[in-house]
Formats: structure tokens, C-alpha cells, sequence
């Protein structure tokens, strides 16, 4: 596979799973809603909100390690373009971070149902910059 091959891979790759990361917060969203409204989800909405997190935190770490696989293979450096992969860096951390707090989510407590929450915010307005600057680069 070549190293232009590589890069559409790549990209590809990372949208299929913002695509699925916008799906994940529509799910944790719908859920959130029916909290505050005091109309709990279907166990089987939140069953898979928590089953899907995993696989996309690890999915996520598996594109940011192609990006710079690509990157090192392409250019023979890794800091090619420092925004993107910065940017790419700080998804990959606060995903992981937001898997460690949605641990500790109990049903009696909401006191990190916010934090997950904010943090799935910012990863999603990450991911969302991180796909136009992607795209800025291959066209």
C-alpha cells in the first residue's frame, strides 16, 4: 500500500469513527435527557452506550497511531503538521480520560454524569476540527 494509499486510508478510517462518536453522543444525549426528565432510557440504549465506548476509545487510539504511521512513512517525521497532530493527541487523552470517569458512574450519583458529559462535548467539537483540518491537508 502506498503512502497516498495510506493517508485516504486513514482519513476514511477517522471519519467512519467521528461517525460513530457523533452517534455515541446522540445515544449518551438521548439518555442524559430522559435523566433530567425523569424518564429513564431503555436499559437497552444504555447498555449499548456502554458497550459502544470502549470500542471507540480504542478505535480512536488505533487512527491517531495510523495518522502517525502514515505521517513517519510519507514524510519520515512525525511532526509534519503539529496542529493536527496535536489536536489528534488531545482526543486520544481526553477520550481516555472520559472512559476512566464514565467507571465511575453510578446510578444514585450524577457527580460525574457532567464531567463525561463536558468532555464528550469537547471531544466531538475536537474530532469536528480535526476532520476539516484532515481534509484541508489531502485536497
Amino acid at each position: 500500500m502506498g503512502g497516498d494509499s495510506l493517508k485516504y486510508f486513514h482519513g476514511l478510517f477517522n471519519m467512519a469513527v467521528i461517525g460513530l462518536f457523533l452517534y455515541q453522543g446522540r445515544i449518551g444525549l438521548k439518555i442524559r435527557t430522559g435523566r433530567l426528565h425523569s424518564k429513564p432510557a431503555p436499559s437497552g440504549i444504555i447498555l449499548r452506550h456502554r458497550k459502544l465506548g470502549p470500542v471507540l476509545a480504542s478505535m480512536g487510539m488505533a487512527g491517531f497511531l495510523a495518522g502517525i504511521l502514515t505521517v513517519f512513512i510519507n514524510a519520515g517525521v512525525v511532526f509534519e503538521n503539529p496542529p493536527h497532530l496535536l489536536n489528534g493527541l488531545t482526543i486520544v487523552v481526553l477520550t481516555v480520560l472520559t472512559s476512566f470517569i464514565s467507571r465511575k458512574i453510578r446510578w444514585q450519583d450524577p457527580a460525574w454524569r457532567n464531567p463525561h458529559f463536558f468532555l464528550g462535548i469537547v471531544i466531538l467539537c475536537l474530532c469536528l476540527i480535526q476532520a476539516y483540518s484532515g481534509l484541508n491537508m489531502l485536497l
